[in-house]
């Protein structure tokens, strides 16, 4: 239907997560009609960050490089790391402006029916910043999923065996703020009623 360099744009488009063949086709469309800056710019954009963006040898956060920014920055405390399973974990969890500590990402979740077992995830790595002794609390900040509850646990166990003094916390779910009682879910629920705490 479209001339192939066209074509190669909306199915390199379509690749992309969340973005199906409609939206790719958008895309390629509004792409061809911005101006040759405009489209030189994102293609430059696009270079840039595989080019320059590779992951922090200390947390394995996106960096451009050796230290993320946020090891780099002394005002963050050492004492406390963070968990998380992927780059993108990170930007929340900074938004909500409450959490002052460091960050070790995993690069996944484990998944032995994905083939991702614990030797595919940084967790060695996660057991040898917490064996300086400098670490006094892991926050274990994985996905509410069956993958992600797998991966705390996992890691729960694993520090605990490693360091005996370590506080090992989960981040708290529950009920999100404005909503009905009538459309949550009994998981939910549950973890609710589970961390209730006293006003």
């Amino acid at each position: 239907m479209h001339a192939p360099p066209v074509q190669r744009l909306i199915t390199e488009l379509s690749r992309l997560p969340g973005v199906g063949s409609r939206t790719a086709q958008r895309l390629a469309f509004h792409i061809l009609r911005a101006d040759a800056a405009e489209a030189t710019a994102l293609a430059d954009a696009i270079r840039d960050v595989k080019e320059k963006i590779g992951t922090c040898e200390v947390c394995f956060n996106l960096a451009e490089g050796p230290r993320c920014t946020i090891c780099l920055d002394e005002r963050r405390d050492p004492a406390v790391i963070c968990v998380v399973e992927d780059p993108g974990d990170v930007i929340p969890i900074e938004r909500t402006h409450e959490y002052r500590g460091t960050y070790h990402v995993l690069g996944g979740a484990l998944s032995p029916i994905d083939g991702v077992d614990p030797e595919d995830l940084r967790i060695e790595e996660l057991y040898g910043r917490v064996a300086s002794g400098v670490v006094r609390e892991v926050v274990l900040a994985t996905n509410p999923t069956t993958t992600g509850e797998a991966t705390a646990l996992h890691l729960a166990r694993g520090l605990h065996e490693r360091a005996t003094g370590l506080t090992v916390t989960r981040l708290a779910s529950g009920l999100p703020v404005g909503s009905d009682l009538e459309y949550a879910d009994e998981v939910t629920l549950g973890r609710a009623m589970l961390g209730r705490r006293e006003l």
